[in-house]
C-alpha cells in the first residue's frame, strides 16, 4: 500500500484530518498606479465576480519608477463556493498540471497564469488587454481557526498540521490536478 493510499485511509478512519481549502487569493501586480491598474481590477472582477482591493508598493524603487505608497497591485480572496469555481477554471489554464515544487511545508501552494484569456469563458477585450496573475491556495484542516482567532487563540499541534504530501494526495484526488515531479 503506497503513502498515499494510507493517508487517503486515515482521511476515512478520522474526518477531522480531511483536507479543505481555505481559500484562494488572486493577485495581479501591474507596477503602475492609473489606468492599467483599473483595467487590471475589471479584469480580475470579472473573471471572480467580486471586487478587488489595491495594494501598496512598500518601498520606492526609481528604476521602476514606483514610490512608496502608490498602488500597484489588486487582490481578490476567494472561499467557499467561489473559490472552488474558480480554482476549477484557473488549473483548467494550466492544463490541470502543477510542479511538485510549487508546494510548500504546510500544505498551500501556488500557481501563475500568463494570459487571463486562457482561463475557459473568458473572451479577449481589446480595450482591457492581456493579464498574467499569481493564485495562492491555501488549504487546511477542520480546526484551524484556533490560531487566527481574536479570543482564545492557541497554537496547531504537530499532529494536526497539513504535510506537502497530504496536500498532494488532496490536490490530486479532489481538484483532478496531475502533480508533476520535479527533475533532478
Amino acid at each position: 500500500m503506497s503513502g498515499r493510499e494510507k493517508t487517503r485511509e486515515r482521511w476515512q478512519e478520522f474526518p477531522m484530518l480531511n483536507p479543505k481549502i481555505r481559500k484562494v487569493t488572486v493577485n495581479v501586480s501591474v507596477g503602475k498606479s492609473g489606468e492599467p491598474l483599473e483595467r487590471a481590477e475589471r479584469i480580475i472582477e470579472q473573471l471572480t465576480s467580486q471586487k478587488p482591493v489595491r495594494r501598496k508598493a512598500k518601498k520606492t524603487i526609481r528604476d521602476f519608477g514606483i514610490t512608496k505608497g502608490e498602488p500597484i497591485s489588486c487582490v481578490v480572496t476567494l472561499r467557499k463556493e467561489r473559490a472552488h469555481e474558480f480554482l476549477s477554471k484557473a488549473l483548467q489554464a494550466v492544463d490541470n498540471k502543477i510542479p511538485e515544487e510549487n508546494f510548500d511545508d504546510t500544505g498551500n501552494f501556488s500557481f501563475g497564469i500568463r494570459e487571463h484569456i486562457e482561463i475557459p469563458g473568458i473572451k479577449y477585450v481589446p480595450e482591457l488587454g492581456i493579464l498574467g496573475m499569481d493564485i495562492s491556495v491555501s488549504l487546511g484542516r477542520a480546526g484551524y481557526r484556533v490560531k487566527e482567532r481574536r479570543k482564545g487563540k492557541a497554537t496547531i499541534g504537530k499532529k494536526h498540521l497539513l504535510t506537502s504530501e497530504e496536500a498532494i494526495a488532496y490536490t490530486e484526488e479532489t481538484l483532478g490536478v496531475e502533480v508533476v515531479k520535479s527533475v533532478e
